[in-house]
């Protein structure tokens, strides 16, 4: 483990970090220390292994090799529930929302069973979500008659229900249009603003470097470059791996 400034470890460090599914290497030897209060966002090319990281992180897959510490603590071997409890929260690409769940109880549920909180303690932190997340209007709401942004907004209140250190984004503004995804960003912006840890994934890199501190990207599993936003997206090995088509 590498010390931050001060003595502080990171809130999250990958220590040569690989996955394989059988003989298919999805992410090689990747090592990544997040400082506490940074925002980091992550692009790549498609199939380039970055819903795979955050799966890695979150525990829904289990690192083939390496370690995955969370404030200085190796939980590579903890489950995602005992991860979600420690404070790290996820939001998928793809929502999945319980759609026979109103709004409201859809975030209660990720509070009484991710953030393992009981009676009014669940019912603050699932109404804390939503308004957070701009959502408090539509509590009562049934979450299968959101349309795409809100559900969207309920991928990101689920995750802030558990009360994470660390809030984990996977292609939040896909799919949405650009007046939607400003939207998104503002929403995000403030949330960073109240300290919390966030790592990114996103091809809409518009959105992301309006709230990122930090950029990786990711090629066929390897971490390719990592520094300030600009530095990144100039990057002849970065460009290159777009071949032009993906990045803006």
């Amino acid at each position: 483990m590498t010390p931050q400034p001060g003595g502080t470890a990171p809130i999250l460090e990958l220590v040569d970090v690989g996955k394989s599914f059988g003989d298919l290497r999805v992410i090689e030897r990747v090592s990544l220390a997040v400082p506490s209060g940074q925002a980091l966002g992550v692009v790549g090319p498609n199939g380039a292994g970055k819903s795979t990281l955050l799966n890695v992180i979150a525990g829904q897959e289990r690192a083939s090799r390496g370690s995955v510490h969370l404030d200085g603590a190796d939980v590579t071997r903890r489950s995602p529930d005992e991860r979600c409890r420690l404070g790290i929260g996820r939001s998928y690409q793809i929502p999945r929302p319980f759609t026979h769940l109103t709004v409201f109880e859809n975030a209660l549920v990720a509070a009484q069973y991710g953030g393992r909180l009981r009676g009014k303690a669940a019912q603050a932190a699932a109404l804390d979500a939503l308004a957070v997340a701009g959502l408090l209007p539509a509590s009562n709401v049934p979450s299968g008659q959101l349309p795409l942004l809100g559900r969207k907004r309920m991928e990101m209140a689920r995750a802030l229900a558990t009360q994470p250190r660390l809030l984990l984004l996977d292609e939040i503004a896909g799919g949405l249009t650009e007046a939607e995804a400003d939207e998104l960003v503002g929403t995000i912006s403030s949330l960073k603003r109240t300290g919390i840890n966030i790592i990114w994934i996103e091809h809409v890199v518009k959105a992301l470097v309006q709230v990122v501190d930090r950029l990786v990207c990711l090629a066929s599993g390897v971490l390719i470059k990592d520094g300030a936003p600009d530095e990144v997206l100039k990057s002849e090995e970065v460009l290159r791996v777009y071949l032009g088509s993906e990045l803006e």
